[in-house]
């Protein structure tokens, strides 16, 4: 599939960074990130503020550029997800780099301006930062790859445990990094703060619009990896809320990655599959499948000796398991549209 570049016949120079806010109703987010600037990063004329609207239709609009009139600001029209919000971001911009910033984060100071010095005068192609929570415990700010992507299975009730298990008993290596080096190689890096020079876009292409949401900046990252190494700078620090603002506009019922039985875990289940296919190929897209369809009867059973076992209701979780029946369901209504390869845009909440 032909992904585009940002604007080939554009000339670059002048401008230093590109910093793109993807908005869906998250206006008081980006109004504290904003806040949380420093007016010398604010006022900096190499840095130009882009926030793409994903088809809010609130004030967001008036409120943010009414105290920050710097910012540029593009209507999707409709909510576009992720990727293509950005690609929008990306295709306007007039720097050497671009910055996939989340809205909600709060910046430290001198972390961007650090950030883009070190990259712009390495040879990596991309860079991120450590995630903190607003206590300063750290978050999971990137990750290697695992062949197949088989740490997809780990979030599974029961049949995750029981892989996870069997990966410590093998010594198999994690392949996210909780507390990155103050340099670290890494294979992606988490779209809440993803830093790219603009040659490695023009090269790569722009993020695939198949994706609504998840897994975008994780098939963008495999891509980018043939033109170069992509890091984590570990002592350079960005607060995180994370999941907040998706979790409010799905109506999810908590802001991990791990909960598979609402609207919140179709869509990542659905994201998941999608890059598996187009970064491994079918094999593996029907491996994860067949993973998650025997994970559904796994679950059922082991829940209800689990619970006679602790003296609980034997179906205390037919619930959540009937949820994730239906999302498998979806899964497989899907398989031939992500079997074929053709585009689709695989928005499902």
């Amino acid at each position: 599939m032909d992904f585009g570049v940002s604007s080939p016949n554009k000339e670059y120079g002048e401008m230093q960074l590109s910093v793109i806010i993807v908005n869906y109703k998250s206006g008081g987010y980006i109004i504290d990130l904003l806040k949380s600037a420093s007016n010398a990063l604010l006022a900096n004329n190499n840095i130009e503020w882009i926030v793409v609207d994903n088809h809010s239709q609130n004030t967001d609009k008036d409120l943010i550029t009414a105290s920050f009139p710097f910012v540029q600001w593009i209507d999707m029209g409709y909510n576009a997800g992720f990727a293509r919000a950005n690609n929008a971001g990306i295709s306007v911009a007039k720097s050497n780099a671009v910055l996939l910033l989340n809205p909600d984060t709060l910046l430290n100071d001198g972390v961007i301006e650090t950030c883009l010095e070190r990259l712009m005068g390495s040879s990596y192609v991309a860079a991120g930062v450590q995630l903190i929570n607003p206590d300063k415990s750290l978050q999971f700010s990137g990750s290697n790859f695992m062949k197949g992507g088989i740490n997809h299975l780990l979030p599974l009730p029961y049949w995750g445990k029981f892989l996870k298990y069997a990966a410590l008993l093998t010594n198999t290596q994690k392949p996210s990094v909780l507390k990155a080096n103050a340099e670290q190689k890494i294979d992606w890096v988490s779209g809440a703060f993803l830093m790219v020079k603009r040659d490695a876009i023009n090269k790569a292409g722009l993020m695939d619009p198949d994706f609504f949401l998840y897994g975008e900046e994780v098939e963008w990252c495999s891509r980018l990896l043939k033109f170069g190494s992509i890091c984590i700078y570990g002592d350079l620090h960005l607060v995180h809320l994370i999941g907040a603002t998706i979790q409010e506009a799905t109506s999810a019922n908590d802001n991990s990655y791990e909960n598979l039985y609402d609207k919140k875990g179709m869509q990542l289940m659905v994201s998941n599959h999608l890059r598996i296919r187009k970064q491994y190929g079918i094999f593996w897209f029907l491996f994860q499948l067949l993973n998650y369809t025997w994970a559904v009867p796994f679950a059922l059973i082991c829940s209800i000796f689990n619970n006679i076992l602790h003296l609980k209701l034997p179906f205390k979780e037919l619930n959540s398991i009937y949820h994730l029946f239906k999302n498998v369901l979806v899964l497989w209504k899907l398989t031939p549209k992500i079997i074929s390869g053709k585009p689709h845009f695989y928005k499902c909440i």
